[in-house]
């Protein structure tokens, strides 16, 4: 997989939207309990049960959305011992959860630094082109929307599944569909991987492109070893549904003022500008 750190496609207003959506990410991950095992590597059974209590009660369930229906007994977040040991303990939920809303909610938890940095490294690059076309207020609404697809797609693939589902991956992946719909041609700074990290200057269709083919791929359980962890099939759906979004926009996009063909080495190296 290409690491993305750059895009050659300058906005024409500041994407307090894309700034804030970073933010909150951010600051919800370090709220989060139990978010100290994920940093330091370590974690003990309280900051487990901690988490799987809080997982439990603000991220989305396949299952609660298509049934509707919660489960009569959730972890507490509370540690007892019991006849095979120590464990989490479990009860009928103290709080009322919509499942409709937990789509929103999970869209700003995450399981750990490089789920959340990997998520708001895609925003930055390809998020303030897409503010910047949309205006402030749509995009909010083009980034929820697209969460909400690909929450309610992937429970749809997965109705029975019981596994909560957390991440931004969603909504931006609709954010990286229509990058690809709206500026094709744009060049994208990346790193690939080559027995060192070589740079090179892509056009955003092969770069984004290659990235939905990949989660294609893994989402069949093809080259992959944590298929059943990550929710490729949502990405594909929020994919889809940021070019649907975008392409009524596109006729009166401006293409980025970037010359054509493959760059790399020296003259892949960006021009500073003042």
């Amino acid at each position: 997989m290409v690491i993305p750190v750059h895009d050659v496609n300058p906005v024409r207003r500041t994407p307090w939207v894309t700034y804030a959506l970073i933010a909150a990410n951010v600051l919800v991950f370090l709220s989060t309990p139990g978010i100290a095992g994920s940093v330091s590597g370590e974690s003990n059974l309280a900051q487990m049960c901690h988490l799987h209590a809080f997982l439990d009660h603000y991220a989305a369930v396949p299952r609660e959305l298509i049934h509707d229906q919660l489960p009569g007994v959730v972890p507490t977040g509370q540690v007892a011992v019991g006849p095979n040991g120590a464990g989490c303990v479990i009860g009928p939920p103290t709080y009322d959860k919509s499942p409709a809303l937990s789509v929103f909610t999970a869209m700003f938890l995450h399981g750990g630094w490089v789920h959340l940095l990997g998520n708001m490294l895609f925003l930055l690059i390809f998020g303030n082109n897409i503010e910047d076309r949309m205006g402030h207020v749509r995009y909010f609404l083009f980034y929820v929307v697209c969460g909400y697809a690909a929450g309610y797609g992937f429970a749809y693939l997965n109705a029975d599944s019981a596994d909560p589902l957390i991440g931004a991956s969603g909504a931006i992946a609709g954010v990286l569909g229509a990058y690809l719909v709206l500026y094709p041609r744009a060049r994208v700074w990346v790193l690939v991987p080559f027995l060192i990290f070589l740079p090179l200057r892509l056009p955003a269709w092969l770069v984004l492109g290659f990235w939905f083919v990949l989660q294609a791929v893994y989402s069949s359980g093809e080259g992959v070893s944590d298929a059943g962890t990550v929710a490729y099939a949502a990405h594909i759906v929020g994919f889809l549904a940021g070019m649907l979004l975008a392409w009524p926009l596109k006729p009166g996009t401006p293409p980025p003022p970037e010359p054509r063909g493959l760059l790399f080495g020296r003259r892949a190296r960006p021009r500073q500008t003042w």
